[in-house]
């Protein structure tokens, strides 16, 4: 039996390769993921020309997965640094990268990095639209921005971020509430400065039935991208945010109809208190779609450490419904973060990830702490750092300063409440000021 894309597949009853590679690694009868699948709450984004791809799912009732950004730029156009970005994404196993370069030799940096990656690809044609053809954004027309959605499609990416729910409709809507930062999806403000620039509808919105005829082709998961996502707290779950969420519901639907993935994205910076209540309603009008989030960003005077704001933003949204974060590094607002700005971004996503996945419950995801309670229980040093999430940071910081007792840490020494408790547990003597017997 023929199909089109892995939601076709789905609604046919059809266990494809990539299904089938997702249900092992969820744990999850093939049957139910399916189910999922074909009502649109899960989603794999899987290229029919991404060879490498090592297919992952997104979506109700699976781990929180997470996405690593990287790619050049006109400041900073070093291919081979980001590629080594790309092996150290894929080291520390990444689900997603997404390319967003902008600049330069786009399409030979994501061809290489399709080639080489098991991750699932995503990318924003928009970034690349006024290098790819080497135009003012105003110049470009609404069939050439159509061309580069076809052109990453051709190359493998398995998943864009289409921002078509900023139309007319929804700019109106920001004209009347105004906001303390505007517009900080760059996308978002691209596209919005077209649409002002030319005094047209976003094409990506006009032309929606044309990208899809794109994304079924291909079976490209479309990330409908949240340009009215807040840049501030103050300007969370506004009008604008509000009223690109009901576009996006709507457009959902057209994709299904035709067979296409789709995930939405949201929603930026936000206050802790309001970020159960933006989960809820993405899913309430976007009918349950799988969430895709940045962040959210739970304050704004961290430059430096909004790795740390954004993965206490990504635990409470992903414990409330968000599927996939989108790592946010120490570098964010400040430049193009470094190789270890990457790895802090990776770890503290995976750390926010993880938490949400104990506290909803997935299959599995204790049994990964339970190994880790079990090693310190035995103060089994090299087992600690096996089960680690960075094995390499925690075995230097307990070679930087060795106790007495190799047994225990510098911190407690001898007084090592589970050194203690295994003593007399076991019946012996503590033996803090002495030497054991």
């Amino acid at each position: 039996m023929n199909y089109t894309t892995q939601m076709d597949a789905a609604k046919k009853g059809i266990a494809t390769k990539e299904i089938q590679t997702v249900a092992k690694k969820e744990k999850m009868d093939v049957s139910d993921l399916m189910y999922r699948m074909s009502r649109g709450r899960v989603v794999i984004p899987a290229n029919k020309n991404h060879k490498k791809l090592s297919a992952e799912g997104v979506g109700k009732g699976l781990k929180t997965k997470i996405n690593v950004n990287l790619g050049i730029s006109k400041d900073c156009s070093n291919v081979n640094l980001e590629l080594d970005k790309v092996k150290k994404a894929i080291d520390m196993k990444a689900e997603a990268i997404m390319d967003l370069s902008c600049f330069g030799k786009t399409r030979e940096f994501r061809s290489k990095l399709i080639a080489m990656s098991p991750a699932m690809i995503g990318t924003v044609p928009i970034y690349d639209a006024v290098g790819f053809y080497d135009k003012e954004l105003k110049d470009i027309t609404a069939e050439e921005l159509l061309n580069v959605i076809e052109t990453h499609a051709k190359d493998g990416v398995d998943f864009m971020t289409i921002h078509a729910g900023i139309n007319r409709e929804t700019a109106q809507v920001f004209k009347r509430n105004p906001r303390l930062m505007n517009f900080v999806s760059r996308g978002g403000s691209l596209l919005y400065a077209w649409m002002n620039l030319n005094n047209r509808e976003n094409p990506f919105y006009e032309y929606f039935d044309r990208v899809l005829d794109i994304c079924e082709k291909y079976d490209v998961t479309i990330s409908l991208g949240d340009a009215c996502r807040s840049g501030c707290i103050k300007d969370s779950t506004d009008p604008s945010q509000v009223k690109e969420l009901m576009t996006l519901s709507e457009l959902a639907k057209r994709a299904w109809k035709r067979n296409v993935q789709v995930m939405i994205e949201g929603p930026g910076h936000m206050a802790l208190n309001e970020i159960e209540a933006n989960m809820e309603l993405e899913k309430k009008l976007c009918h349950d779609a799988p969430f895709y989030v940045l962040g959210p960003i739970v304050t704004d005077i961290a430059p430096g450490y909004d790795h740390i704001t954004s993965a206490i933003g990504g635990a409470i949204a992903a414990a409330h419904g968000a599927d996939f974060l989108c790592y946010v590094t120490p570098a964010e607002h400040l430049r193009l973060p470094d190789l270890q700005d990457m790895k802090d971004g990776i770890i503290a996503a995976k750390i926010a990830a993880h938490a949400a996945d104990i506290a909803n419950g997935i299959k599995g995801a204790r049994d990964w702490d339970n190994e880790m309670a079990q090693a310190r229980r035995k103060l089994d040093w090299d087992k600690i750092f096996a089960v680690s999430i960075d094995p390499e940071k925690a075995k230097k910081y307990r070679e930087s300063s060795m106790p007495e007792d190799k047994k225990t840490c510098t911190m407690c020494g001898k007084m090592c409440a589970v050194r203690n408790m295994n003593k007399v547990m076991e019946g012996k003597n503590i033996n803090i000021l002495r030497d054991d017997d």
